[in-house]
């Protein structure tokens, strides 16, 4: 009898080498970021060389002192963040520069999270404080906000401006996930939506559209989550009337968007076609590879490293790194699917794919909306758009997807055993 051939193992991706290409790929394009300025912009190259280093101390703690060998997921956001650093150190370096920190904060802060996240009994317990503090935010946006480009949705403290709306995206999926985890009473599900509805509510008067639509968008992942049962039609109801609310609140100003929307080239040289049209431009002249960093057109058209920023790295890097960097947000989506499958507690999972979701969700946004395939919403590219609080936010919810993994905990138990063996010894 002919013998069955085994399935080959496959080897696990080496991460230091992944990682050491990144890093000669993000060196390079800093380098390159700081010579397209008429003098070289030092800070526009320091920006990924901390970067670099930030990562390099990163995985050697992890990998050594707490042995964790998952970090697809990190190496994913790095590079996000790096494409980023060095498109905006290109176009203003001292932003560039800047940008790095709250890089670092949003990392800092993803640690923090993955840690906490271990610990499902302690995530239950915060739960209604987490929705406390959402509220909070949201009301504060509502009464101290300064209004920009027809919303309000910034604050500033101490000379700094934080947009609390990231920072309740959180909170959503926190306080979603750890409500629907143990969906046993009426009065939880009641409770979401209430929670739910305030958030929306809030961003609807502050005349946050894009990021109301993504609220809206991850209220619907989560109520998929579920199964088929009445609470499930509960949520799938309430989303249809949030829905309803939004549209008719902002009914004139989502047809003042339509009326550009498909039609920007008959509006070029008018505010509601001029930066599409040039956006599209810059992606057509750019073509596979890119005119270089530095020597696109599109980066002077406005909010180019934030609404934008996806033509300005299409025309100058090529659309083949556009669309490979579409499809890092796809990466996560896909891990945070596959970690759902065989997570600890149905809080990961929803939390998981809720993010993924988010993530995944906020891109297209922008970018089918500066390429003109969906009406424009002003929102930007996770991880990539110039911004303090997104960054971090885009991290916090990483740390979600991080938390459903198995692997990410395994070392726990390691230490455990470890901790066993060395008292049997003595």
């Amino acid at each position: 009898m002919a013998k069955i051939k085994k399935r080959p193992k496959i080897k696990p991706l080496n991460n230091f080498l992944m990682l050491f290409i990144l890093s000669v790929f993000q060196l390079v394009t800093g380098w390159q970021a700081a010579s397209c300025h008429e003098t070289f912009e030092a800070k526009a190259l320091l920006a990924l060389v901390f970067l670099v280093a930030t990562e390099w101390v990163y995985f050697v703690v992890f990998y050594t002192v707490l042995h964790r060998r998952n970090f697809e997921l990190e190496l994913i956001a790095f590079f996000l963040s790096g494409t980023g650093l060095a498109v905006i150190g290109s176009v203003y370096p001292d932003s560039g520069f800047k940008q790095y920190f709250m890089v670092l904060a949003g990392v800092i802060v993803f640690i923090v999270l993955v840690l906490l996240l271990g610990n499902l009994e302690l995530c239950m317990k915060l739960r209604p404080f987490m929705a406390a503090a959402a509220v909070l935010f949201l009301l504060a946006n509502i009464v101290l906000a300064r209004w920009l480009n027809g919303a309000g949705n910034w604050i500033k403290i101490a000379g700094v401006q934080i947009q609390p709306s990231e920072f309740v995206k959180v909170a959503f999926i926190f306080v979603g996930a750890a409500t629907l985890e143990k969906i046993q009473t009426s009065r939880n599900i009641l409770a979401f939506i209430g929670f739910a509805v305030v958030c929306v509510g809030s961003l609807v008067v502050i005349r946050d559209f894009g990021t109301a639509l993504i609220f809206f968008v991850t209220f619907l992942i989560i109520a998929f989550m579920l199964s088929g049962d009445i609470k499930t039609v509960a949520l799938a109801v309430a989303s249809a009337v949030m829905g309803g609310v939004i549209v008719l609140k902002y009914r004139s100003h989502v047809m003042r968007r339509f009326e550009a929307y498909r039609h920007v080239w008959e509006h070029p040289y008018e505010a509601s076609g001029w930066q599409q049209t040039r956006v599209l431009v810059g992606l057509a002249s750019g073509g596979l590879f890119g005119l270089g960093i530095g020597n696109g057109y599109a980066r002077t058209v406005y909010a180019p490293v934030s609404d934008s920023i996806f033509g300005v790295i299409c025309e100058e890097w090529g659309l083949i790194f556009g669309i490979l960097m579409i499809l890092s947000f796809v990466g996560i989506a896909i891990s945070a699917l596959m970690n759902a499958i065989a997570s600890r507690s149905a809080f990961y999972s929803i939390a998981s794919v809720a993010g993924a979701g988010l993530l995944l969700f906020q891109c297209a946004l922008n970018v089918f909306g500066i390429t003109d395939i969906l009406p424009l919403t002003g929102v930007t590219i996770p991880f990539v758009s110039l911004g303090g609080s997104s960054m971090i936010s885009c991290w916090a919810i990483l740390a979600f997807i991080k938390a459903s993994d198995i692997r990410t905990y395994n070392y726990l138990g390691a230490s455990k055993k470890s901790k066993r063996k060395e008292d049997k010894a003595a």
